[in-house]
């Protein structure tokens, strides 16, 4: 047995992006990341020798987008499921990353004893965005908790950025478009000024789906709003931008 199989459950399957240079444990069955998570990696704006912080990990693949697109970075991941973190530390182990990343399996509604204040300098987190009450609650509790606010809502997410973030820190999410208010609302309430927005599309000439909003803990009044972001073309297929992102080349937030 080589060293992949030896890290990959039976339940479990490896997928690859940036054209194979970085490997995702996924379940078969259950929690999946998706193409949002990918966005917000590419939204974030890191520096070398940043700390990074991410809350909700789920696979991590946030993590270990940005710890590949950032060299310089140390990430600390945080996830309340023990089989989710036990997944994300593999997938970890598997891209030999293990000394830059470090996966923290807590609540982060109750996590001030593991995670120090004023310690970061990004946050950045992909929040579960469906009301409990609203909708079919999925029978899978791995996807139960990445969708419905069960184990965390934005404003407990930004709650525990805002703790962790160092003064003039950064808190990076992605949110519906529908539900954009309630997160600026929150943001400005705990002094986390809107600074940087781009609006994600699923086509042109469709409505906005996703918005990226970054906020600066302290930061003063001023917002810039970014071109729009297409996910696909007219016809279907990915965008130009999308597949560029796809392959682990950056480009320009527009």
């Amino acid at each position: 047995m080589d060293r992949q199989d030896s890290l990959i459950h039976e339940d479990e399957t490896v997928e690859s992006l940036y054209g194979g240079r970085l490997k995702i444990l996924q379940k078969k069955k259950g929690y999946r990341y998706a193409i949002d998570s990918v966005l917000l990696a590419h939204f974030v704006e890191a520096k070398r020798g940043e700390r990074i912080l991410e809350l909700g990990a789920g696979s991590a693949v946030i993590s270990l987008l940005l710890a590949d697109r950032h060299r310089g970075l140390q990430v600390t991941a945080v996830e309340i499921q023990a089989d989710l973190a036990d997944m994300a530390r593999r997938s970890v182990s598997l891209n030999r990353l293990d000394e830059r990343i470090t996966i923290l399996r807590a609540d982060l509604r109750n996590a001030a004893g593991s995670l120090p204040a004023q310690a970061w300098d990004v946050a950045v987190f992909n929040p579960p965005y469906r009301k409990v009450g609203s909708g079919r609650v999925n029978p899978q509790a791995q996807k139960a908790l990445a969708r419905h606010e069960i184990a965390g809502t934005v404003a407990d997410f930004l709650e525990a950025a805002s703790r962790a973030l160092k003064p003039g820190g950064r808190a990076c999410l992605i949110y519906p478009c529908s539900r954009m208010v309630e997160a600026v609302h929150r943001m400005r309430a705990l002094k986390l000024e809107p600074k940087r927005l781009r609006m994600a599309h699923s086509r042109p000439g469709s409505r906005g789906k996703f918005v990226l909003v970054e906020g600066v803990k302290g930061g003063g009044e001023e917002l810039a709003v970014s071109k729009p972001l297409y996910i696909y073309r007219e016809e279907g297929a990915y965008s130009d931008e999308l597949e560029t992102l796809l392959s682990g080349i950056s480009v320009p937030a527009g």
